[in-house]
């Protein structure tokens, strides 16, 4: 009995030390807006990876990782694992990653049918928790 205690306790000492608040990682001042194709989504925990190819000023493709919400959550709002296909183009208004890295944390997402879909973001205009 002991060691389930331990374990549970350990288990859930990991998984607060690996979720991270928004302001340790991403600047609220920093707000991007991405227009690029999805290449990859990843449903992991503690938090959904969204991969976009977007095309910089100078033409280069650029690979951005987008950060959204925790997998449940993102199910509970309505998403699936097939709301955003590989190909699909799409536009993301979030914020960017303090060390100016190709990274960011996501508030919305534009479809192409002008649809919007709230990423999950813990940062600025992110809904109330209920």
């Amino acid at each position: 009995m002991t060691l389930r205690i331990a374990i549970a306790m350990f288990l859930a000492t990991t998984a607060a030390w690996a979720h991270h608040s928004f302001a340790a990682e991403f600047d609220a001042n920093k707000h991007v807006t991405l227009r690029g194709r999805v290449t990859q989504v990843e449903w992991i925990n503690p938090h959904v990876w969204i991969h976009l190819d977007v095309k910089g000023p100078d033409g280069a493709v650029v690979n951005w990782m987008v950060e959204g919400g925790p997998p449940n959550a993102l199910l509970r709002m309505g998403w699936t694992k097939n709301s955003l296909p590989e190909g699909m183009e799409i536009v993301v208004d979030g914020y960017q990653a303090k060390d100016g890295a190709e990274r960011a944390n996501g508030k919305d997402i534009t479809f192409p049918d002008g649809k919007k879909l709230f990423v999950g973001s813990s940062g600025p205009g992110a809904p109330p928790e209920k």
